[in-house]
């Protein structure tokens, strides 16, 4: 058995340790990580300088932004650290109770799911959020992390591990692979991992959901769009379709298409393109919308740009006629992420958030609202465009499962059939297990 089985093995069986730990244990670990994080500030950032040298010119713009890590992006460890503290156990917690008869009753409880496997690229702050997130919901985890990041994953792995462990957690529910052959390993241990989360590119995720056999959660692409209405608050829609475009272009809860009204594309499209371009953006526009941008340097999409996801200061711009197409064009593009619309008119709103089918609706707010820590989830583990078990930005109810849990007292099942059975009464209750 290889030193990866063993390692995730250990993991395993140490998930059911995790899942007991009492609430104190938990956010006792959770502060003395946010603590160590503080006191390892120069130690972290020398590690990833040095990843940060050896990627120089062999990784894109867009990766070397993911890869880095500031004084800034520190303090936002620690942030996320100090809101999971803050968030309730989840552990245990009852969803729902029935008296299925007199002395026999059922509870919904939440419990872990169990393993977890943490697949990703370039950024290290995935450690922190996604540790962080596990260890308050009870779960072990298993990170591979790329090698382009490997000492600032090494570096803010062992920090926060020993961190963990000096408040009682056990130090073999973390664990950090880092060989090249650990990812098709990995990929065959649906015997001890029970969910596969994997973040990164396109065609990195597509390739995890291909070759596993391992349930995965996630999204392949973050292709996000803003509408712009024909009663939007013009103010409001440029802030908007501004920030969701620059404010962190290369993520995937950014905005790659811009949708207008024809009726407002004659006064907003050269007042958002004159933003755009003032802040080093490329716009690709729908053919026949030069007329509205005469004196732009713009450039006219094709076909693909209306698919594509950019990752960088691009954007794709198409004028529509209403909300109808708008949200017809947004199923039949989109990749089911996060969608803003800005209207005044609370209806027309209504209409494109029941009509669009995607994990994130958003009125006159941007697209980068879409986000674990921004919404109040503690952190984010990932983002899922799937509708199966967690949906949109996942935080600690993505990595929970639940249980049903009976209490009787000598009831059998041939009580209840055949002439003159008991009846079942099913009521739901309030009732908490354990109380």
């Amino acid at each position: 058995m290889s030193d990866t089985v063993e390692a995730v093995k250990a993991a395993k069986s140490a998930s059911v340790r995790l899942a007991a730990l009492g609430t104190e244990t938990k956010d006792s670990a959770l502060k003395a990580m946010a603590s160590a994080l503080d006191a390892n500030r120069a130690e972290i950032l020398s590690a990833n300088a040095s990843d940060m040298a050896a990627a120089e010119g062999k990784l894109s713009k867009e990766m070397l932004k993911r890869l880095l890590v500031t004084d800034a992006k520190i303090d936002e460890m620690i942030a996320s650290l100090e809101s999971v503290i803050s968030c309730e156990d989840p552990v245990g917690r009852t969803m729902d109770s029935v008296i299925m008869d007199d002395g026999l009753t059922m509870y919904q409880v939440r419990c872990p799911i169990g393993l977890i496997g943490i697949v990703f690229e370039s950024r290290p702050d995935v450690i922190p959020q996604i540790m962080s997130l596990c260890l308050k919901s009870g779960n072990a985890v298993c990170f591979k992390g790329g090698s382009e990041a490997l000492n600032s994953n090494r570096t803010l792995f062992r920090i926060l591990r020993d961190a963990a462990a000096s408040a009682g957690v056990p130090a073999e529910g973390f664990v950090l692979l880092e060989s090249r052959e650990d990812i098709s390993e990995i990929l065959e241990l649906d015997k001890y991992i029970d969910l596969l989360i994997p973040r990164g590119s396109y065609s990195f995720v597509r390739y995890i959901q291909d070759n596993t056999r391992i349930p995965v959660l996630g999204h392949a692409a973050g292709i996000c769009h803003v509408y712009v209405d024909a009663e939007a608050d013009m103010k409001k829609a440029l802030d908007v379709a501004l920030d969701s475009k620059i404010q962190y272009p290369a993520v995937c809860n950014a905005a790659e298409k811009l949708l207008v009204d024809e009726k407002v594309a004659p006064y907003f499209l050269p007042r958002i393109v004159d933003l755009y371009v003032s802040n080093g953006v490329e716009v690709r526009i729908q053919d026949g919308l030069q007329k509205y941008l005469v004196g732009f340097d713009v450039k006219v999409a094709s076909e693909d740009d209306w698919y594509a996801e950019y990752d960088d200061l691009i954007i794709a711009v198409r004028t529509v006629k209403g909300v109808e197409e708008a949200v017809d064009f947004i199923n039949s593009h989109g990749s089911h992420h996060s969608e803003a619309i800005i209207t005044e008119n609370r209806q027309t709103f209504d209409y494109f958030m029941r009509n669009v089918d995607s994990a994130d609706i958003l009125l006159n707010a941007s697209t980068r609202f879409a986000d674990g820590y921004r919404l109040g989830l503690g952190a984010e583990i990932g983002i899922s465009t799937g509708k199966i078990h967690a949906r949109g930005p996942m935080g600690m109810e993505g990595l929970m499962i639940y249980k049903y849990v009976v209490i009787g007292d000598g009831h059998v099942v041939k009580d209840y059939s055949g002439p003159g059975a008991r009846k079942y009464k099913h009521i739901h209750t309030d009732a908490k297990y354990g109380e």
